[in-house]
């Protein structure tokens, strides 16, 4: 393993962490990482700059060691399984039999075990060591009591105190340095583990967990299962810290410690109550977070669609809405922690009274001493911790238990079964299947029935049929996808398969291609050529060294496709399943890509390939076709044979010939070799020419769609941005809250100091004893004051906080509506999720919470050092001193320690991206079978994120070591001080001085820590607000309104318009000027570059212009809002985009439409019979991105969209690509019919959807080469004539 480990830094060096080679002394102080620190002061650290991993703690060997435990706990899961069976055969007197179920646990106990083991050990030692300071403090008060002013001993206190502090240090940063490391260890085995089972799951487990679920398994389940392993050892460390306070007790104050543990064992209940009460409320706000976060991913993946149609604000209602409940659930968990609040502050004091007051009730001769008062106060004071922390950890026991289920039930789902398909069979055919029936989901109906059919090697098959009638579940069925039912299905050699939605990955171009292959450059070459990607390249500002973005958001639908057939291509494989890659590409690159590619005399003239596609003038060139009609093969056979029948086949053949008016159903050529070798010459200068001008989608080119990473100190501006959202009021209730409480505990402490001290001087008790009870009682009154003052200043924390919160939500989520689209195609979606996740979280539970003990740390340490001050006035000489390493030690690692978290928010979005992208392209990755590569991708982006958790943990571990040393001095000197005042302090005085400074150790070491923290998460805050500072689109509402009916007449006129997607860039439309009359239908046209889609870009205002004007009914559409303007034209998008929900919600998300309306544009839409057959009709559930739909069906729920919509203008976006030629025609009908008085512009790569336009739009490089009636320019002789004759259509 340690080979595959290795990592160089960019000089070629390997660098490791040095931990494991360094001197004892070094490693337990981390010496050793000074000088990272160093650098870190003087400049913002790097990735380069920080240490590597150990081996033992990288993801290469902790997950295989992890995947090796669970393998033995699945066949012994099978063993109790077969076990099972065999009984419940044997004894058929039960219903149910038990069997072993698989667990996480035990896998993860026989992996870690010895680390787990060693953390105990460590917590042992570092919880005892707290009582040996006690029980030394106890031996100063009484030497002080017993013999003043002998200074041998106290020295030796003195010392001895520092040591054991400073051990106690030493002992508890080791615990947490090999604590954190042990459960994030964990957390990476299991993350490793999900993603190995998200490769392998069967299809029907794939429709129960959505990509949002499956990543939140990773993000939060996981998460949740190593914040607990951090915190499992108080479950016995807890109780074990109260048996040894309460011993020792016992000794001090004999059986009226037994009131103390009461009110204790009264306590603990109360807050598990409340504990397990914040867990129910926490699942509730784990639901709504989840709620919100999945339509925020669907909002923005569709982000097109809703600034199209302008549904914006409807969507950021709805996410708003359930944004509502979610914090009314934070404030009810917010209230509740308030009384956690008042047990953690007033535990020690409510303790005390009770033990002091049985004290005195059961012997009226006891008297309280210092030794006895501040001993126990100690003892108090050690015990708050872990009694605060035990009901919380049984708390995170209860919910881990859910995370585990949640865990173990997606790691126990359905598998595929690589048996359902025989790859070892003799025959030479490539695929056969023999009475084969298949089913999408476990208990669903069958969708693929009794197939038979037998492709012979090396042959072009192509599948054709209607939208539904299961094309591309043949394919499935082939990659083994699909449950079978019943029948074989063979398959033989490597296969390469290209989706009919290109999956495409976040990476290079030519890193997509070669998808983890060596690079053969002329072979390569070869690809790019037959793909037609070369002309491409050219225009991409690094060739083919350009990054794609997330879903290939960056390039168009053609050039997606193109890609994956690339992909394809150079993977070499036997066997091609290609589902309809032609029908996204324009019509002269389906032809060159079938004649250079796929057909009888292209590259893969020799490869067995199996083509679905609605384009049937290719049939005639198949050597086999595949008639699909309802998931049955209903016809099959060579084009002539097919034919010859007379069946569906001829019906189908018919409506396209009809409708291209193609002499294609004859395999003649269409045009001589010699006018195509004209055509060859003339579309090659046209590409030329195209090259010079065409801006192409260069404006989604990302020049750096790497998250940022913020540097320098944190800006006040977003601490005065936080506060504004808390509310000022608010804020300075919560200071004068927290003053108050922190002013009444010294008040408490002083006032036992002096009753104490009166108690040393007495010399007859009698009157003491009178006064115990009005002492007693101030004592109360004071302790009662605190805990009214503490469950205040907890409320207004916590409503400020809520105010916060929601307001820098509101603000986030507004200001990413209002971001250009160009925004969302340039930067990955990822990096707005993760500020919607994790950042969000930060503002709501965790940044408070800094703040409430930074602001309780500072006042508790002023109140240290003036108590300690007051008692030995010397201690100011050390004070400053140490206060000024104090704030140079603070200061020196708050740099590092702030861009190791800043760099550490970032590389978490690699993480999630690259999950969520295995999840969504798993049938591509497994069809090449490309899992390990895959897995072993998600080992590097886990491991780059482990290696600023390392970094980071180890900064912590050097801060607190050094800090507590301080803290350690602290204690020696107010020690060594009150030895020296020798005679001239009370007992009490030196009580009160060295129980306060034991107590400062924690505290220094808080507080630097909180600052530190607060320092860091505020980058949380800035991150969520700095998108209220980038580049907004234009007001959505202007003051200058459309007059209502607007648009009446649907004339649309540019004049002299010019268009650039960045001022760095070409014209993308250079002075267009053009008219269309009243009710016009317009088909526009052009090459891949041309500047289609940027028309419609520009008509929508996506792309504002840079020259001239548009015009629609007289009105400069630049003069109007966003909106009016959108809501006020109609398209039907290239990409068919659908949102999980009901099928209603998608028709029509605002509400506007009754039933009656939606059967009608079903209907016309040819869609009605389709959703009658459906249980739940209207409220069928539309799964993630419309997955449990067709393509073309969601195709036609999008025409449905626009029937719902009136409006003068539509604009048809390709809108027909992914439908047969039967639907097409029939929805070219519906449009002619229901928009017949509406302004329609068609943009389509098929030629004969514009042939009977009133007139034709041919765009070439930006510019309008022509402009007339279809009959005009076909006798022109020009480019419309020359790309109507390459589609092979006649008039």
């Amino acid at each position: 393993m340690a080979g595959s480990y290795e990592r160089l830094s960019p000089s070629g060096e390997k660098k490791c962490s040095p931990e494991e080679n360094v001197f004892c002394l070094s490693k337990l102080t981390y010496a050793w990482f000074s000088r990272l620190i160093s650098i870190g002061y003087k400049k913002p650290l790097e990735r380069d700059d920080l240490f590597e991993l150990n081996e033992s703690d990288s993801p290469y060997s902790v997950c295989p060691n992890f995947e090796k435990q669970w393998r033995k706990e699945i066949q012994k899961s099978a063993a109790g399984l077969m076990a099972a069976s065999y009984i419940k055969r044997m004894l058929c007197k039960s219903k149910t039999t038990s069997f072993h179920k698989q667990s996480l646990i035990l896998p993860l106990w026989q992996t870690f075990k010895f680390l787990l083991i060693k953390v105990a050990f460590l917590k042992v030692a570092a919880d005892i060591l707290p009582f040996m300071s006690s029980q030394i403090m106890k031996s100063m008060i009484t030497l002080s009591e017993n013999h003043p002013g002998s200074y041998g001993s106290g020295y030796g206190y003195a010392i001895a105190l520092f040591f054991v502090a400073f051990s106690q240090t030493l002992l508890h940063q080791l615990y947490q340095r090999n604590n954190m490391l042990t459960a994030v260890k964990i957390k990476t085995a299991v993350v490793g583990l999900l993603y190995k089972k998200a490769l392998t799951l069967a299809n029907s487990s794939q429709r129960k967990y959505t990509t949002g679920e499956i990543v939140n398994l990773m993000s939060a389940d996981a998460q949740q299962l190593m914040e607990l392993t951090v915190n499992i050892n108080l479950l016995w460390s807890a109780p074990f810290q109260i048996i040894v306070a309460v011993v020792f007790l016992w000794k001090e104050l004999g059986s009226s410690a037994l009131a103390g543990v009461a009110v204790l064992l009264l306590v603990i209940p109360i807050n598990a109550l409340i504990a397990a009460k914040v867990k129910s409320l926490k699942k509730s706000q784990m639901r709504y977070s989840d709620q919100r976060v999945k339509l925020l991913s669907e909002m923005l993946h569709g982000i097109k669609i809703l600034k199209l149609y302008a549904w914006e604000p409807s969507y950021q209602r709805k996410v708003m809405n359930i944004r509502e409940r979610e914090v009314d659930v934070l404030k009810s968990s917010g209230y509740l922690t308030t009384y956690s609040m008042l047990t953690l502050t007033c535990i020690p004091f409510m303790v005390s009274l009770a033990t002091f007051g049985v004290f005195f009730y059961l012997d009226k001769e006891n008297v309280l001493t210092a030794t006895k008062v501040f001993t126990s106060i100690t003892l108090f004071n050690i015990l708050r911790l872990p009694l605060f922390d035990l009901p919380s950890v049984i708390s995170a026991v209860a919910q881990t238990k859910v995370s585990l289920r949640r865990l173990e039930d997606f790691l126990c789902a359905e598998d595929l079964n690589p048996e359902d398909v025989n790859t070892s069979y003799s025959g030479n055919h490539a695929v056969g299947f023999i009475g084969a029936s298949f089913r999408w989901e476990k208990n669903g109906l069958p969708i693929l029935k009794n197939l038979s059919v037998s492709i012979p090697e090396g042959s072009l098959v192509a599948v054709v049929g209607q939208v539904g009638s299961g094309k591309s579940s043949f394919l499935s069925a082939i990659l083994g996808e699909m449950e079978k039912l019943e029948g074989t299905v063979q398959r033989r050699g490597s296969v390469a398969y290209v989706a009919q939605q290109a999956w495409i990955q976040n990476d290079s171009l030519q890193e997509n291609i070669l998808f983890g292959a060596n690079l053969n450059r002329s072979y390569y070459e070869l690809v790019l050529e037959s793909c037609a990607l070369l002309p491409d390249l050219e225009q991409l500002p690094k060739g083919d060294q350009t990054e794609i973005g997330e879903r290939g958001v960056n390039i168009s639908g053609g050039q997606k496709q193109r890609v994956s057939l690339a992909r394809a291509v150079y993977s070499n494989a036997d066997l091609y399943l290609l589902d309809d890659p032609l029908s996204a590409v324009d019509v002269h690159v389906g032809k060159h890509l079938f004649e250079k590619l796929i057909g009888p005399s292209g590259l893969l003239k020799n490869k067995t390939r199996v083509l679905v596609t609605h384009n049937l003038m290719l049939l005639p060139h198949a050597d086999l076709i595949i008639v699909m009609e309802e998931g049955k093969i209903s016809e099959m056979g060579t084009y002539w044979e097919l034919i010859s029948k007379k069946a569906n086949f001829v019906e189908l053949i018919q409506v396209f010939g009809a409708e291209n008016r193609s002499e294609a159903t004859t395999p003649k050529e269409v045009i001589s070799s010699k006018e195509e070798c004209q055509l060859e010459r003339s579309l090659k200068q046209r590409e030329l020419r195209k090259l010079k001008h065409s801006s192409f989608d260069q404006w989604k080119i990302l020049t750096n769609n790497k998250e940022k990473v913020a540097t320098g100190g944190m800006k006040l501006s977003v601490v005065l941005k936080y506060l504004q959202a808390f509310s000022w009021r608010w804020m300075w209730l919560t200071i004068a809250a927290y003053v108050g409480q922190n002013a009444l505990a010294i008040g408490q402490n002083l006032w036992l100091s002096t009753w104490t001290a009166e108690t040393a001087k007495a010399s007859d008790f009698t009157e003491w004893k009178q006064s115990q009870n009005y002492k007693l009682g101030i004592y109360g009154l004071l302790g009662f004051l605190q805990g009214l003052l503490v469950c205040c200043g907890a409320y207004v924390l916590t409503r400020g906080s809520l105010c916060a919160s929601q307001e820098l939500h509101h603000q986030l989520l507004d200001s990413v509506m209002h971001l250009p689209l160009q925004h969302f195609e340039t930067n990955p979606v990822g990096q707005i999720i993760n500020r919607f996740t994790k950042d969000l979280f930060i503002v709501d539970v965790r940044f408070h919470y800094y703040l409430r003990t930074w602001l309780n740390c500072t006042l508790d340490v002023i109140g240290t050092i003036l108590v300690i001050t007051f008692a030995s006035p010397l201690f100011i000489v050390a004070v400053i001193p140490l206060g000024y390493l104090y704030f140079t030690i603070q200061r020196y690692y708050i740099a590092s320690s702030r861009q190791i978290r800043r760099l550490a928010g970032a590389s978490h979005s690699p993480v999630i991206s690259h999950f969520s992208a295995t999840v969504l392209g798993r049938s591509t990755i497994r069809a090449f079978g490309h899992q390990e590569r895959f897995i072993r991708k998600n080992y590097d982006v886990v491991y780059e994120n482990l290696v600023y958790f390392y970094n980071n943990v180890i900064s912590n571990r050097w801060l607190s070591v050094r800090l507590e040393f301080l803290g350690n001095l602290m204690v020696f000197f107010a020690a060594l001080f009150v030895v020296l005042a020798g005679n001239t302090v009370s007992s009490s005085t030196v009580g009160l001085s060295i129980s306060y400074a034991l107590n400062i150790i924690q505290s220094l070491n808080f507080w630097v820590r909180k600052a530190c923290e607060i320092e860091t998460n505020a980058v949380s805050i800035e991150r969520v607000c700095e998108y209220a500072n980038m580049d907004k689109e234009e007001p959505w509402i202007t003051s200058k309104r459309p007059p209502v009916g607007w648009p009446d007449r649907g004339i649309i006129q540019f004049v002299n318009y010019k268009a650039q997607y960045r001022k760095d860039l070409d014209l993308a439309l250079d002075d267009i000027s053009f008219q269309t009359q009243s009710k016009e239908k317009i088909g526009i046209v052009g090459r891949t570059g041309a500047g289609k889609s940027t028309l419609t870009n520009s008509l929508f205002r996506i792309l504002e212009g840079s020259g001239g004007k548009i015009i629609i009914d007289g009105i400069d559409i630049s003069t109007i809002g966003l909106h009016d303007l959108r809501r006020n034209l109609n398209i039907i998008p290239q990409d068919p985009v659908l949102f999980s929900g009901t099928l209603q919600s998608n028709l029509d998300p605002l509400g506007k439409h009754s039933d009656i309306e939606l059967w009608e544009a079903l209907e016309l839409c040819h869609l009605k019979g389709f959703v009658e057959s459906l249980p739940k009709k209207l409220l069928h559930e539309i799964s993630e991105g419309g997955e449990n739909l067709s393509i073309g069906q969601r195709q036609l729920v999008c025409l449905a969209r626009v029937l719902l919509r009136k409006a003068k203008i539509l604009v048809l976006d390709e809108a027909t690509a992914s439908v047969d030629m039967e639907t097409d025609n029939l929805v070219q009908s519906t449009i002619k019919r229901e928009f017949y008085n509406c302004t329609i512009l068609t943009i389509a790569h098929r030629l004969h959807t514009v042939m009977d336009s009133e007139r034709v739009l041919v765009l070439d490089a930006g510019r309008i080469l022509e402009y007339d009636t279809p009959n005009n320019l076909l006798q022109r002789k020009g480019a419309f004539s020359e790309m109507v004759a390459e589609a092979g259509i006649t008039r």
